[in-house]
């Protein structure tokens, strides 16, 4: 199966905000419809911290992008990253980062673009693929590692479920593909639509614990999951598409050993209404990038 492709129809009329164009992108869209909104901010130099902060806060999405030439490089194939949601920095942003490859393509072309986040090296890409622009990133290293059984347990309690909810084939992790998330995995699908939590409560949780989101997941089949990700440490309920996160997942069913044939397709956001696809092509060695791919629709100013 091919990875998805990005409309080429993604252009905006980029919002002001704060003396900076802010162009507005859902990533991982299904068609014309659904994938997560980013923010993306292209600029000569980064802003402040505070500054990028505050026009996070001004757009309102789960993330804005801030991306900028890196200094010394030659054109425009190399830039300096940094992501906000409406209350903190995120280290890793997946949507916000297809969303940026996008806004690139469209501006200096189809090419690999080196990025510099915080604490690591990635890269996303613009390529055509049967006449459709294909965005992809590779994702920092991965790495997983079984969830604490007091952490599990305040999680269940968070969101109403008991352990015999989860399903045995895939343990609760703590998993990194960039940023932190905890992975439940739900037996049933339905438990999975009933998600419901204290938003306070769960900003508590996983601040304490570091987490970007954490990923609530459904194995249909070895290869094709359904997902929801509460993200109420950046301030947000719930994410309907989380590329860190899938590449977190992805990471984690490579260390268990999980028969994921190279790659897993996620449906995530649906039970919001905003369904959006996900797709991480998983190699062998351990520890490794993941690459996660998906469309890219323009959103109104």
């Amino acid at each position: 199966m091919t990875s998805p492709t990005s409309s080429s129809q993604h252009h905006t009329s980029p919002a002001l905000i704060q003396g900076h164009a802010v162009e507005r992108l859902a990533a991982f869209a299904c068609g014309e419809t659904g994938g997560n909104p980013a923010g993306v901010v292209l600029c000569d130099s980064l802003p402040d911290a505070a500054t990028m902060q505050a026009i996070a806060a001004e757009v309102g999405y789960s993330e804005t992008v801030f991306a900028a030439p890196e200094s010394g490089a030659a054109g425009h194939a190399a830039w300096r990253v940094r992501y906000f949601a409406p209350e903190i920095e995120i280290p890793f942003c997946g949507h916000a980062t297809i969303a940026l490859g996008a806004a690139l393509a469209a501006r200096y072309g189809e090419n690999v673009y080196a990025l510099q986040i915080n604490a690591a090296r990635i890269s996303v890409e613009a390529s055509r693929e049967e006449g459709h622009l294909v965005i992809a990133l590779q994702s920092p290293p991965t790495r997983s590692e079984p969830a604490p059984a007091e952490l599990l347990q305040a999680a269940l309690a968070l969101f109403g479920y008991e352990a015999a909810d989860l399903d045995p084939r895939l343990p609760p992790a703590v998993a990194e593909g960039g940023a932190r998330h905890l992975i439940l995995a739900l037996a049933d699908r339905r438990r999975l639509a009933d998600m419901h939590y204290d938003q306070e409560q769960g900003r508590i949780l996983m601040q304490a614990h570091g987490f970007a989101t954490m990923a609530l997941v459904h194995a249909q089949t070895p290869t094709f999951f359904d997902a929801r990700n509460p993200f109420a440490a950046g301030g947000v309920y719930e994410d309907p598409a989380t590329g860190a996160a899938a590449a977190a997942l992805a990471g984690y069913l490579r260390d268990i050993g999980w028969p994921h044939a190279g790659a897993i397709d996620i449906l995530q956001g649906e039970d919001m209404g905003m369904p959006s696809r996900l797709r991480a092509e998983i190699t062998p060695q351990a520890g490794a990038s993941i690459r996660i791919s998906g469309t890219v629709r323009a959103l109104d100013a």
